[in-house]
C-alpha cells in the first residue's frame, strides 16, 4: 500500500514525514510486531529516496520500535511478557518520583486532572478509548516537573507502552469508571502531600495493568 509524503518538505522534513507515519503505524499495530523494514520497501511505499527511508529507519532503531541485528533488515520489536514487565517498572519508577516531587508542593497537574474527567465522562465498561487520556493523564504527571530531559526520556518509554498495547490489541482493559477513580485517589494523596500514598497508588495501579498485558500475551 502506498503511502503519500510531500516532497517539497525537504530532506530533513520528508525524514521526519515518514519517520512518523511509520511510527503511528506501528503503534496502531497495522505493522506487526516482528515485521520487516527495509529501506527499499520504504522507498517505495513512500516514494522517497533510499537515503531518506534508510534515516527514518534509523530514527525509528534509535526510539527502540524498530530493532536491527547484524547483517539483517529492521523489523518492529517483539514484546513478550519480560519486555512488559521491564516496561512498566519503568514506567513506574519515573512517575513515582514525579507524584514524590509534586506532592512535596501539593500540586495537582490541571492537565492531568482534565484527562481523568474525559475518563469519567465514557461509558461504563472497559474501552479502547480509554487508551489516550489515560496515557495523557500519566504524561502530564511528568511533564509539570518541568523538566526537558524527563518528559525526553518518558516519552522514549511511552512509545514502548503504547507498542506493547497494540500487541493485545486493547483486551484486558479496565472498565472506564475504576480507572479513574483509581487515578482520582492518585491526584487526592498529591493534594494532601502525600508522596508516599501516591506512589503506591500507582504501583498498584500500573501493576493490575501490567499483569493484564502479560496474561494477554500468555494467552497468545
Amino acid at each position: 500500500m502506498a503511502h503519500t509524503v510531500d516532497s517539497s518538505l525537504g530532506v530533513v522534513g520528508v525524514v521526519d514525514a515518514v519517520t512518523a507515519q511509520l511510527r503511528s503505524r506501528i503503534l496502531d499495530g497495522d505493522i506487526p510486531s516482528g515485521s520487516p523494514l527495509t529501506e527499499a520497501a520504504v522507498s517505495q511505499s513512500y516514494g522517497v529516496a533510499r537515503p531518506s527511508a534508510k534515516a527514518a529507519i534509523e530514527q525509528l532503531v534509535a526510539g527502540g520500535l524498530l530493532e536491527r541485528t547484524a547483517h539483517r533488515s529492521a523489523r518492529v520489536v517483539g514484546i513478550d511478557q519480560e519486555t512488559v514487565r521491564d516496561v512498566y517498572r519503568t514506567r513506574a519508577r519515573l512517575e513515582s518520583a514525579a507524584l514524590r516531587e509534586l506532592a512535596l508542593t501539593a500540586t495537582v497537574p490541571a492537565a492531568a486532572t482534565a484527562a481523568n474527567a474525559e475518563i469519567l465522562a465514557m461509558p461504563a465498561g472497559p474501552d479502547p478509548a480509554t487508551v489516550d487520556p489515560d496515557l495523557r493523564f500519566h504524561t502530564a504527571l511528568i511533564d509539570a516537573l518541568c523538566s526537558e530531559r524527563t518528559g525526553r526520556m518518558y516519552r522514549s518509554v511511552l512509545d514502548e507502552v503504547r507498542l506493547c498495547m497494540a500487541q493485545v490489541q486493547g483486551r484486558r482493559l479496565l472498565d472506564a469508571a475504576v480507572i479513574a477513580a483509581q487515578h482520582a485517589d492518585i491526584l487526592d494523596a498529591v493534594a494532601a502531600g502525600d508522596g508516599q500514598r501516591a506512589a503506591e497508588l500507582l504501583d498498584a495501579h500500573l501493576a493490575s495493568a501490567e499483569e493484564r498485558l502479560v496474561e494477554a500475551l500468555g494467552a497468545d
